[in-house]
């Protein structure tokens, strides 16, 4: 099982920053305009909108993986961790009884001078 999460693990960073790097490529919606009116070069390596097509869909496949290997090892994490409960898996020697603290808040309040105060 933990070579399953290693490798959930690495397939996760790799389409992570595939999705970092296709975002960081791609064009913004004004680049469009630019081009339309002269002052930027229309044509690339995929064509006019050959491009936009391509990152989109390319970045969409990474972003889907992104999310499957997320769900996988979260899926992965829940059924790692145990059914019991918390409190049944800390010691019960740390938990103070009701008569020991009202003793306890006594103690301390007769020390710190609380009951000289008027009411």
């Amino acid at each position: 099982m933990e070579w399953l999460k290693t490798v959930l693990m690495i397939v996760q960073i790799i389409s992570a920053l595939g999705v970092i790097a296709l975002v960081l490529v791609q064009q913004g919606k004004g680049a469009d305009m630019g081009a339309a009116f002269g002052s930027g070069s229309s044509g690339s390596l995929f064509g006019v909108s050959g491009s936009s097509n391509f990152l989109s869909r390319t970045t969409a496949i990474f972003v889907l993986v992104f999310f499957l290997t997320s769900i996988s090892l979260a899926f992965i994490a829940g059924q790692k961790s145990g059914t019991g409960s918390v409190v049944k898996t800390t010691g019960s020697s740390e938990v103070q009884k009701p008569s020991e603290t009202k003793s306890g808040e006594a103690q301390s309040n007769a020390s710190s001078g609380a009951q000289n105060i008027p009411k």
